[in-house]
């Protein structure tokens, strides 16, 4: 038999009336001195952390990350050092747009985040279950998930605010496509690919850069919904995804990814015909083949969810030494802004709490701050440099200089010269099948069919020729589907 343990107080103290408040008789008002009465009102107000602003509803899950590939030619991260070399990783899956409450089968990118606890440090992998995104500019946004939120006026999702930000935006349409198609809504989160989206770099033993790309591919499939059966699980199980990766590592079922990269030299960089930093755009599988690394398992469930999948922090800044950054503008602006929102959300030594902490030494002068429960730094000098203890600068890990493209700093159009937004996604419309190219269209029907109020006809015209400049079949299809008549002149 398990031995009796006493519950007490978060001091350690023995409750001896944990259900009964201390009263005045009775029937006679509560005393204040009922201490832990108190306690546990206070702690319980404070229960809930403010939840993620985006990619708020998540799940999560311990694996191990195997190397089965080579690509020491590439890079010298000691990750992926031999084969069979294994390292620890949690991997955090969640959508984007919704609140913690929202319904896992929402049309909607899918969050796919993956921390590697290396002996170099930790190496945070962030990305999404599709190659790009919406935007090319950092700057661009809050305006955008403003977008994907609640309108200020009725409190409720708006298609419109959508839309129109959209038909504005013309370099969003390739993630658009991609979200209207049925990959918007994958069976949970076994059965979709992951991507680190970005661009980044690799450097190896030899101090030679190299641009890459990262794509987890998943080893059960690529599995759908289509519209109508997302919509069907919302009410029936709007925890589904969450339910089924927890039941399946239960059970055995280990959800399996195969890791593996595009890489680009710094020559085919400066002659790729589009700009290769741009997050609105993929790099043709044809010119740039994929290239295996090793395989992603998630065998572990967390105990517990709030202490590991919800505290859990993410940060493209967190790089290891053999990878770097590339000039992306998203990237560059998500290196401050994912550790700054932790910061604000679980606190400033948000990297100290488990899930988030280095397995390994970590050392440094940052001291203080709320909630610091890992002896902050004992009787250590807190200033640099100091007599008093051994901490070195290694040389070996200050990286590669590299030459910057202009010594111009300014504001630059970001489309200037780029403006191509409709190859791209007119070519991903034209490799789908008849039956996934209808879904497409009857999906794309279905949300713009929400569009209203007093500019509805304008926003609809003005996205229906993105539509069209990507493909004159797609275009065809809604314009049909949302009872627009095309003019024949308009199509020569």
């Amino acid at each position: 038999m398990n031995k009796k343990k006493n519950v007490t107080t978060a001091a350690g103290a023995p409750v001896k009336h944990y259900e009964d408040s201390q009263s005045v008789g009775a029937r006679g008002p509560l005393l204040l001195q009922d201490y832990f009465l108190h306690e546990k009102l206070a702690h319980f107000n404070r229960e809930r952390i403010p939840e993620r602003i985006v990619h708020a509803k998540g799940s999560g899950a311990y694996g191990t990350f195997t190397v089965t590939h080579d690509i020491s030619k590439y890079t010298r991260a000691k990750l992926f050092s031999k084969i069979g070399k294994e390292t620890k990783v949690f991997v955090r899956f969640s959508t984007v747009g919704g609140e913690k409450g929202s319904a896992d089968t929402e049309r909607d990118p899918r969050g796919f985040a993956v921390k590697f606890y290396t002996e170099d440090g930790n190496w945070d992998l962030v990305g999404n279950n599709t190659p790009v995104f919406f935007i090319k500019d950092p700057k661009k946004f809050p305006d955008f998930i403003h977008t994907q939120k609640r309108d200020p006026y009725t409190n409720c999702k708006s298609p419109t605010m959508m839309w129109d930000y959209w038909s504005l935006n013309p370099e969003s349409l390739h993630q658009v496509l991609i979200l209207m198609s049925d990959r918007g809504t994958p069976v949970g989160y076994r059965f979709m690919n992951g991507y680190g989206s970005h661009t980044f770099s690799l450097v190896n033993d030899k101090n030679e850069r190299v641009y890459v790309k990262f794509h987890y591919k998943t080893m059960q499939g690529i599995k759908t919904f289509t519209d109508a059966e997302a919509a069907e699980l919302k009410s029936k199980d709007p925890d589904f995804s969450q339910r089924d990766l927890v039941n399946a590592i239960d059970n055995g079922h280990f959800p399996k990814y195969a890791l593996k990269i595009q890489v680009m030299t710094n020559d085919q960089a400066k002659t790729f015909k589009w700009n290769p930093f741009d997050l609105t755009k993929v790099w043709p599988h044809a010119d740039f083949p994929l290239i295996d690394v090793g395989v992603i398992e998630l065998n572990e469930n967390p105990d517990n969810y709030f202490a590991h999948v919800e505290q859990s922090a993410f940060a493209p800044a967190n790089l290891v030494d053999g990878i770097g950054f590339s000039p992306d503008k998203m990237l560059q602006g998500r290196i401050l802004a994912y550790p700054d929102a932790h910061r604000y959300r679980i606190g400033v030594n948000y990297d100290s709490l488990p899930v988030n902490k280095c397995p390994y030494a970590v050392n440094n002068y940052h001291r203080d701050g709320t909630m610091r429960f890992d002896g902050n730094g004992g009787n250590t000098p807190n200033y640099r440099p100091n007599s008093f203890d051994t901490l070195v600068e290694d040389d070996k890990y200050k990286g590669i200089p590299y030459e910057l493209e202009s010594n111009v700093a300014g504001y630059f159009d970001r489309n200037e010269n780029d403006d191509d937004h409709f190859t791209q996604p007119g070519n991903l419309f034209k490799i789908m099948t008849p039956e996934a190219k209808a879904n497409t269209i009857n999906n794309i029907v279905g949300a713009m069919s929400g569009i209203s109020g007093i500019k509805k006809d304008e926003i609809i015209n003005r996205q229906l020729c993105h539509w069209f400049r990507a493909d004159s079949q797609l275009g065809m299809g809604i314009a049909k589907g949302l009872g627009v008549e095309i003019d024949p002149s308009f199509l020569k």
